[in-house]
């Protein structure tokens, strides 16, 4: 217990120290030019300037002081937390269509793929258990799932948005088809890799078929099931960025396709964060459920 938790200590350590590198590195490379300031009246902006520089996502005031702080090109570490601050001070505003908080934007990509990966485990933890039950029902479907699976979700973007007519159904469509497969293909291996002693006990004991389904087969094969769900997971989270980011309207893909166009690239990466952060939490909730069905000798 004691070498597991300094090896954790250590790891901890490590990864400080990475991440302190990172931004040393970062703000060496980014580090901003030689400042020249002049008297706070010495320049008059008019409104057309402030607001092409607000455009350009530098600051006025700066400009108005005379001063050339770097505000332009890739952004140091200093303006991304400001960036971070500035979001977070205020995550659930909304001033119309295109000018939304982060929280909000969040909201709607999280309630997209929930809704889109619960609809693909009531379709795939049910077929895989019956597929893999039935050894014929799975060399007969095999085929097909193997076509279909390595198809982008993407692809069927186009298709999604003809027939059905709504961009947001769409991008749940293509959470549903890019999380079906490893839900599936893990149940039914789970299912058919169950242990023939158990199945035999259950068979000697005539337990009834769904008796043996959810007491002997389900806590069996719950963990590779689960497994499926986490992969699902990544691979849903990962796919409705990009999805949005065709679709439009809300979420964090069209967040951060919104401020590229507005040329406001610390705010795209401060967007880039919040993905890897919620996909990290999203992935540690499934290896929590995921160890927690798991039978450990």
């Amino acid at each position: 217990m004691k070498v597991l938790s300094s090896l954790r200590v250590r790891a901890a350590m490590l990864s400080a120290l990475m991440l302190l590198t990172v931004l040393v590195l970062w703000h060496a490379s980014t580090a901003p030019r030689a400042v020249v300031t002049a008297p706070a009246a010495a320049v008059q902006l008019t409104p057309e300037q402030i607001e092409y520089a607000k455009l350009m996502g530098k600051d006025p005031s700066a400009l108005a002081a005379g001063q050339t702080k770097k505000s332009d090109g890739f952004p140091t570490p200093a303006q991304l937390w400001n960036a971070v601050a500035s979001n977070l001070a205020d995550p659930f505003y909304d001033n119309g269509p295109n000018d939304k908080g982060i929280g909000i934007q969040l909201a709607h990509s999280l309630a997209r793929v929930g809704l889109g990966f619960v609809i693909a485990a009531a379709v795939a933890v049910p077929l895989g258990f019956v597929i893999g039950m039935s050894p014929l029902l799975y060399r007969a479907l095999d085929p097909f799932i193997q076509v279909l699976k390595p198809i982008s979700p993407l692809a069927w973007m186009p298709l999604a948005l003809y027939t059905i007519k709504d961009s947001s159904i769409s991008g749940i469509f293509v959470i549903f088809i890019c999380s079906v497969w490893p839900m599936l293909i893990n149940t039914a291996f789970g299912v058919a890799g169950v242990r023939r002693d158990w199945l035999n006990v259950a068979k000697t004991l005539e337990v009834s078929p769904l008796r043996k389904a959810f007491q002997v087969i389900l806590p069996a094969a719950a963990p590779t099931i689960l497994t499926g769900m986490r992969i699902s997971m990544g691979i849903a989270w990962l796919v409705i960025v990009a999805a949005e980011m065709l679709v439009g309207g809300t979420g964090v893909g069209y967040f951060v396709w919104n401020e590229w166009n507005n040329l406001a690239l610390t705010n795209v990466i401060f967007a880039i964060l919040v993905i890897g952060v919620v996909g990290m939490l999203l992935d540690a909730l499934f290896a929590q459920a995921q160890k927690a069905v798991t039978y450990v000798d």
